[in-house]
Parts: C-alpha cells; sequence; structure tokens
C-alpha cells in the first residue's frame, strides 16, 4: 500500500511539474496564468526587505552583489530568475571589497552627466554607455540605474552633475546615446527621475506645481525623447508630487503620457523610497497608475497588493498588466539569458573611453594665450598647484552616483605624465593638511547622513591661508601657477548661494593673491574649476589667464587637464547651461529653496503649515528656463549656452535647410581656418513665426559635432530634424502645434555667436496627446 501511495505522489507530482510551464520569451502568457497571487505581487515588489537597515542604506542592498541598489524575486518553480540592479549614472556603484576575498571590485569612473554633455557627441555617449553596461554584465547585475535626465531648472539644484542640460532636447538626444550603449551590451537602464525632480530640499514629499505647457515642453521632453529613440527597458518614477499627486501614483503621467502619448513597452519602476501612507502614498495607487516595480521593496508591500485585490481595491487586470511588463522586462536580462558573470570587466580598455569622454567635455572658458601650454610661450617645467582640489581631485560626486573606482588621477600626477613637475614642498603641505581635514571630517561627522556617508563619494576640503611668505618662495621655485577651484554636491541636498555657488572669502584671496604675485613676475596664472555644478565667476575671472571647466571628470581626470593644458587635445567641450552673473538672475531662483536645513523636516510632510519651496514649489517661470530667458529677455550671462573656446577657428559656409516630408534636413559646410586641427559644435536654433503661444527667441532644435579637422579642412554636416520638433505645446487644446509661416534657423557656435542662418515656410502643425498632468485651480 505504500508502494503504491508513493508511486500516485510522484506521478502526481510529474504531472504537476509537467504542467507548470517555465519562462520563455515565447509563453509569457501561460506563465501569468500559472502564477498565484501571491507570485505575482511578489514579482510587483523589489526583493530588499532588509533595505532601511544602516548596513544597507550605506549601499549594500543586494544579497547576490554586495552594494547593488536593489533585485527583483525570483520564482523558480516557474523559471523565473532574480535580476539585479546597480546605482548609478556615472557607473557600476557596488561594494569594492567583500569580506569572502582578496579579490577587489572596482568599476570605472566616468565623467559626471554634465561632462558627458558638454561633449555635444551622442557617439561618445554611446560609448560611455557600452563600457558601462559591459562592466554591468560582468559584475553579475542587469539594470544601471540611469541616465539621470532631470533638467537644470536652477543652478543650486544639489544633483545637476548627474543631469545633462538645462535644454531638454541636448538631454533627449545624449540620453539616447547612452541608453542605446548599454543596451547594445544586453544590459538595461532606468532613465530617471520621471518626472520634474527639479530639487532635492524635501524631495520625498514636495509639490512641483508646474504648468502643463512647461511640463511638457522642458520637463518631458527629453524623456520623450529617449523613449521614442532608445526604447529603454526602465523608467524610474521620481518622489515629488506634481500639481498635487505624487508621481508614482500619477496615472496621467506614468500610464497616459508615458504609454499612451508615447508608445513606452518598459516598466515603470519606483525610486527607493518605501511606503508612505502617512503623505498619502498607497501601494494599490502605485499599481494602478503603472507602477510596475516598487523598489527596494518590503513584505508590507507584497501583503498591500494581495489584501487590494481581495477587498477589490486593485483589479486583477491592472496586476496582470503589471505583471506582463515585468515578465518582458525579465525575459531581456543577462540573468534570464544565462549569461556568466565573471567579475573581470575591461577597466584599462573602459578607462579610455573615460579619458576620451573628459577629452572632449572640459570647457575652456577662458584663454589669454597662455593655452596650450607650449605653444606662443615655452612650455613650464615647474608649476605651483594651489587649492585642495588640486591634489584631492573630485572625480564625481556624493550620493547613489559616486563610483568606486580603482584610482582617480590628481593635477600632481596627471601634470607629471605629461612632464610638468609641481613644487614639492607645496605639494608637501597641502597631502599633509588634507590627511588631516579627512581624518577630522571623519570624526566630527554625527549619525548618518546620505552627503556624509564615507562610501557615497569623495568631500571638498576647506581651503588654507596662502600666506605672502609661501608665495614668495614659489616665486622662486615654479613658472606658472595653477588654482583649483573644487565644488560637491550630491543627493538630498541642495546647493548654497554663498560659498557654494559664490567663491568663499579664502577661494577669493587666494586668485586675487595668487594672480597678483604671479603677474608682478610676468608668470601665469590658471583656474581650473572642479565642479559638476555652475559657479559664479564674475567677480573673479579678470584675474587669472586662463579658466578651464573640469567638470567632475571621472578617474582619468587629471590625465584629461593635462592634455588641454600641453595641446595635446584640443579643447571642443561647451557648455549646455547658462553661466549667469549671479544665481538670482534665473528667475526660477526666488521659488527655490535656500538656506535651510535639510535635515529638520519637523514641519515637511507632518501636517504643518506648508512651506514655499519646502512643502510645495511654483514654477511661476513657466518655460523660461536657462537660455530661453537670457537669450528672449536680453540678459547679460557670464558664458552663454553652447559657449567654449578652442585653440583653432572655424568658418561656416552654405548653410541650407530642405523639406523631405516630415522631415526637415539642415546642411552647413565648417572649415578649420586656424593653424590646430580641432573639432566644433555646431547648434542650430530656431525661431517659430509669431503666432498665439508666446515663444522663446530661438531654441536649440539639432546639432552635429565634426570629426578631428585638420587646418583647412572642411566638413559638410546633416543634421535631421522633424517638423513636429519645431511645435510648442498648446495645453488648451491638448496639443502640439506648430503655426504656419516662416521659420529661422540660425547655426552658430553658441547661442550668441551666430555664424550663418536660413529660412523655410512651412504649413501648420498639430499633434493631439492626452488631456493629462492639469494643475489644480
Amino acid at each position: 500500500m505504500k508502494i503504491k501511495t508513493l508511486a500516485l505522489a510522484m506521478t502526481m507530482s510529474i504531472t504537476a511539474t509537467a504542467q507548470t510551464p517555465k519562462l520563455s520569451k515565447d509563453n509569457i502568457e501561460k506563465v501569468l496564468q500559472a502564477m498565484t497571487l501571491e507570485e505575482k505581487a511578489s514579482l510587483l515588489v523589489g526583493g530588499e526587505y532588509d533595505f532601511w537597515s544602516t548596513t544597507a542604506m550605506a549601499g549594500n542592498s543586494s544579497h547576490t552583489v554586495p552594494g547593488a541598489a536593489g533585485s527583483t524575486i525570483a520564482i523558480p518553480r516557474l523559471g523565473i530568475p532574480e535580476t539585479i540592479l546597480t546605482d548609478g549614472p556615472a557607473g557600476v556603484r557596488i561594494n569594492p571589497t567583500r569580506p569572502e576575498t582578496n579579490k577587489t571590485f572596482y568599476a570605472t569612473g566616468f565623467p559626471v552627466g554634465s561632462c558627458i554633455a558638454a561633449t555635444w557627441n551622442t557617439e561618445l555617449a554611446f560609448k560611455v554607455g557600452k563600457a558601462i553596461g559591459s562592466e554591468v554584465k560582468a559584475y553579475n547585475c542587469d539594470v544601471i540605474l540611469g541616465p539621470g535626465m532631470n533638467i537644470h531648472r536652477n543652478p543650486l539644484c544639489g544633483r545637476n552633475f548627474e543631469y545633462y542640460s538645462e535644454d531638454p532636447l541636448l538631454t533627449g538626444k545624449i540620453a539616447s546615446g547612452y541608453v542605446k550603449g548599454v543596451q547594445n551590451e544586453g544590459a538595461g537602464v532606468s532613465i530617471k527621475h520621471f518626472a520634474v525632480n527639479s530639487q532635492e530640499t524635501n524631495r520625498i514629499f514636495v509639490d512641483e506645481i508646474v504648468s502643463p505647457r512647461a511640463a511638457r515642453e522642458i520637463y518631458l521632453r527629453g524623456f520623450e525623447i529617449a523613449v521614442r529613440e532608445s526604447h529603454p527597458w526602465t523608467v524610474m518614477s521620481s518622489y515629488n508630487r506634481i500639481n498635487g499627486v505624487f508621481a508614482q501614483a500619477n496615472h496621467d503621467l506614468l500610464t497616459k503620457v508615458l504609454r499612451d502619448d508615447w508608445g513606452f513597452k518598459g516598466i515603470v519602476m519606483t525610486d527607493w523610497c518605501g511606503k508612505r501612507e502617512q503623505a498619502g502614498l498607497y501601494t494599490i495607487n502605485e499599481v494602478k497608475a503603472g507602477n510596475d516595480l516598487l523598489e527596494p521593496g518590503s513584505k508590507e508591500q507584497v501583503t498591500d497588493i494581495v489584501e487590494g485585490v481581495k477587498q477589490g481595491k486593485l483589479s486583477m487586470e491592472d496586476v496582470d498588466k503589471c505583471v506582463r511588463r515585468m515578465l518582458e522586462y525579465i525575459v531581456l536580462t543577462p540573468h534570464f539569458n544565462g549569461y556568466k558573470a565573471d567579475n573581470n570587466p575591461n577597466l584599462k580598455a573602459n578607462a579610455i573611453v573615460s579619458r576620451e569622454v573628459a577629452d572632449e567635455g572640459m570647457v575652456l572658458l577662458k584663454n589669454n594665450g597662455v593655452l596650450p601650454l607650449g605653444g606662443k610661450t615655452k612650455k613650464p617645467t615647474r608649476v605651483s598647484l594651489y587649492g585642495t582640489g588640486s591634489y584631492n581631485f573630485l572625480s564625481g560626486g556624493v550620493g547613489s552616483g559616486c563610483v568606486h573606482t580603482p584610482y582617480i588621477i590628481d593635477l600632481v600626477q596627471g601634470l607629471k605624465n605629461v612632464g610638468i613637475e609641481t613644487t614639492s614642498d607645496l605639494t608637501e603641505i597641502y597631502k599633509k593638511y588634507i590627511d588631516y581635514a579627512k581624518l577630522k571630517f571623519e570624526a566630527d561627522r554625527s549619525g548618518f547622513r546620505w552627503f556624509e556617508a564615507p562610501l557615497m563619494g569623495d568631500q571638498k576640503m576647506p581651503e588654507i591661508d596662502i600666506t605672502h611668505e609661501l608665495l614668495k618662495k614659489q616665486l622662486k621655485q615654479s613658472d606658472m601657477a595653477i588654482i583649483t577651484i573644487s565644488r560637491q554636491a550630491g543627493e538630498g541636498i541642495d546647493r548654497k548661494i554663498d560659498g557654494e555657488f559664490n567663491l568663499t572669502p579664502q577661494e577669493m584671496k587666494m586668485i586675487q593673491d595668487v594672480s597678483t604675485a604671479y603677474h608682478g613676475e610676468n608668470k601665469p596664472v590658471i583656474v581650473v574649476i572642479n565642479s559638476g555644478s555652475v559657479i559664479e565667476t564674475t567677480s573673479w575671472s579678470a584675474y587669472p589667464d586662463a579658466i578651464l571647466l573640469a567638470w567632475q571628470p571621472g578617474e582619468e581626470g587629471g590625465n584629461s587637464v593635462a592634455d588641454i593644458l600641453t595641446g595635446k587635445i584640443c579643447p571642443s567641450g561647451r557648455l549646455t547651461m547658462t553661466w549667469p552673473l549671479a544665481a538670482t538672475d534665473h528667475p526660477s531662483t526666488k521659488n527655490f529653496p535656500q538656506d535651510i536645513d535639510l535635515f529638520t523636516y519637523e514641519n515637511l510632510g507632518s501636517g504643518g503649515a506648508p512651506i514655499p519651496t519646502r512643502s510645495f514649489t511654483k514654477h511661476e517661470e513657466g518655460i523660461w528656463i536657462g537660455y530661453r530667458f537670457f537669450d528672449t529677455f536680453h540678459r547679460q550671462v557670464a558664458y552663454p549656452f553652447g559657449y567654449g573656446l578652442s585653440y583653432t577657428t572655424f568658418e561656416y559656409h552654405g548653410m541650407t535647410v530642405k523639406r523631405n516630408g516630415n522631415k526637415l534636413v539642415v546642411s552647413v559646410n565648417v572649415k578649420n581656418t586656424g593653424s590646430v586641427a580641432g573639432k566644433e559644435v555646431a547648434q542650430v536654433y530656431v525661431a517659430a513665426p509669431k503666432g498665439r503661444l508666446e515663444k522663446p527667441a530661438k531654441e536649440l532644435k539639432v546639432f552635429a559635432k565634426t570629426r578631428v579637422l585638420k587646418p583647412g579642412e572642411s566638413q559638410t554636416l546633416q543634421m535631421v530634424l522633424e517638423v513636429r520638433d519645431l511645435a510648442s505645446y498648446d495645453e488648451t487644446n491638448h496639443q502640439w502645434l506648430a503655426d504656419a509661416g516662416t521659420y529661422t534657423f540660425f547655426v552658430g557656435s553658441n547661442i550668441e555667436d551666430i555664424k550663418g542662418k536660413s529660412t523655410i515656410n512651412l504649413p501648420q502643425y498639430t499633434e493631439k496627446t492626452s488631456a493629462a498632468l492639469a494643475m489644480k485651480k
């Protein structure tokens, strides 16, 4: 009898196994039908149930890949593997060491987003993405949580370094290159933070009050371009509210706009916030809105989904939509497709890519003929390096966007690599001070703050006083001075005007004193700006002979600075944001948080009276962001959008604009008329005919970068855009509208330096959209 019972049990087990489908690309519906409600709920919730422990917040979240940001749940009986999600936009962020082995797990540190975008080179963005994608797979991950695509609404935003530009077209095009590169390697991306994540102050709860037109034209347009052109696997919904509704529970945003209007087919995952029921954000509403994956995940969220269905508060149809999309995502991943990670990425090859991007992204802001070194004047043999950033060079920002790199090349090493020595006594003074300052920083750090976490990025050190005696000694030893002005910024905190956007009194005195002393001996002074964000320059830019914006340029940064200074590389980086005379010149500044203790939230999201720019932020400036404001209203700036100097000169000839169906082809010939080989960025701006909607004087509509042109060499650039790219958003009629009339196309090296123009007459164009994202009345 026992033998018969055992045989029957085995037969039933074999039959059940045979009837249980294993996930494949061709049987997603069968697997969906075979899943229990609990399994479906689990697949919609991230697997990091212990994420909110202190250790996890320091970056050690995923159990499979220590330091990865999150994961999805495996369901072995259905052949559904776990997938791993890792930060961040500038490279793979995982723990560099593990207790069970002496092996290291460093990743390549690429330049920050503002530097990548400053290349104006979509092919180079593709190369960055491809290199990052290879490291995602090598380290047993599936998705990189990037690129960051939010708009530089205001120069004080703490995460501008991660984002590309104040312009949505440039943002979308650079992001598309990055996304295509990552996904070309068989890994995925999560474009973020969708949407209107314009500040870090109280980012979890703040209500961004924005018009449908500004939302569509400025804050969503870059995402739309990336979705339509590069088809990202995932989109990350942001923390903030938009017009009173949390982005993570915003059906208008995540379904009507993203899926219905744009045709997005991938999954939406939440940013890492957990449950926020006390603020009115409920799990079932996130699922209804179109979030397919709730990260980092909690058991309570699984229960919420199961109980929501059982109680009739959440439909099985909504759950199945999300589960179906999750299964479609999973079959794309390296884990599903059997990729065998070896934990040995090609760091040497990828470092070359990192350096190439830094070389091409650095922007020369000023040059009184002293650069390149060894050009018109004798190449220096020894320089004095001033500023803590020369020795503690910041390769990236802090927070989830930082990377644990195998090394960082500072200016001392970078200059040494091109045969330029630094004065040993000044170098020794600074290095000893920095060692002390880092120890003091750790000793003074109390409690956990995201931007102070030791594994979340390097810190800017306060400056030391430069005495007249020290200057006298350095003048005798060196041929020139290089001053580095560094700025650090990051997640969870916005920047202040005093001491962060503006120079500190110590920094100002250092620039003045060093410049005066060296110029008194006819020796040049160069300032290197080591910042991923805009700083004030007007008050001090007259002092140095040259200013190089190096951004936060990744692990090879010091080498790239040396490449530019010595002329190995002709600078071709161009600004992707306006540099104003003062932070208050931006119309958004009056509605941007300033001077707040960002970690004191007693009155934020806890029932207290709403506080402007903390509880809610009014985007009263509408579409007048960056150059759209400064150019249209003729406001003086320090450096205009698209600006950047070169060691050579270019001429533009023969600009034409022709229509081919719904496409417009812009053609222009660019010639190198100087004596140095270099690249040029042709920027095409368009002025629309006057119509019912108020419009900027001109807007960037297409761009292209030449190859390296030798002196006397020319290249004809052909740039293609669609007629719909000329449209503005008509929120009254819920449509994109390009008026009939004459459109003037300008080509220039920046928005103020126009080299040529051409006109074309076009009929009216309209394109209906959903009636989404209305403002509260």
